[in-house]
């Protein structure tokens, strides 16, 4: 049995959960998040906390069980703080500016790429070197974070490209001159 599964997560002031028609809504300061729910996991709100039971003892219901504690986790801590990961860009040239809501990459392409954020994602650029990816749901964060990434992955000789911050590329040796 998981043992995540089993915490109810707590509902913090100014939080509000509902849960209607196979979908558990949780609405907050920072905005409104939306889940279905799976039919093999009953979730209930019981005074300021909410509760997540699995219907039987199939494999599945048991993956799901903790799967969607964390999931209902993840969207009260969303509406309530939000989440954001940060990318830097490493290269001679390379730079993020914004236009507008859209973020523009000169990744030393031939043409400058623009990258335009889904709704409820936000791009903030510090400096010219530095990319903030902000919004309330997690895995939409991560996502477009990782697209980002992946227009120039960093390359393993130099290390020029897209990198999270604090990521270490494993450097590889060069070609070496003949003897």
């Amino acid at each position: 049995m998981s043992r995540i599964g089993k915490k109810p997560v707590d509902i913090p002031a100014g939080v509000e959960v509902n849960i209607k028609e196979g979908y558990i809504v949780v609405k907050g300061p920072k905005g409104e998040l939306k889940q279905k729910l799976h039919d093999k996991v009953a979730v209930s709100v019981e005074d300021k906390q909410v509760v997540v039971n699995k219907k039987d003892e199939t494999k599945l219901a048991r993956s799901l069980f903790g799967l969607y504690r964390t999931l209902i986790a993840n969207m009260v801590e969303g509406v309530v703080k939000g989440y954001e990961k940060r990318l830097e860009i490493v290269g001679v040239g390379y730079r993020a500016a914004l236009k507008g809501k859209d973020l523009d990459l000169s990744l030393g392409f031939s043409h400058p790429v623009l990258v335009s954020p889904p709704e409820g994602i936000e791009f903030a650029v510090e400096g010219q070197q530095k990319i903030v990816v902000k919004g309330i749901d997690k895995q939409l964060v991560g996502q477009v974070a990782a697209d980002i990434r992946k227009i120039r992955k960093p390359e393993p000789y130099k290390g020029k490209g897209v990198r999270y911050e604090g990521e270490r590329i494993i450097r590889k040796a060069g070609k070496t001159g003949k003897k």
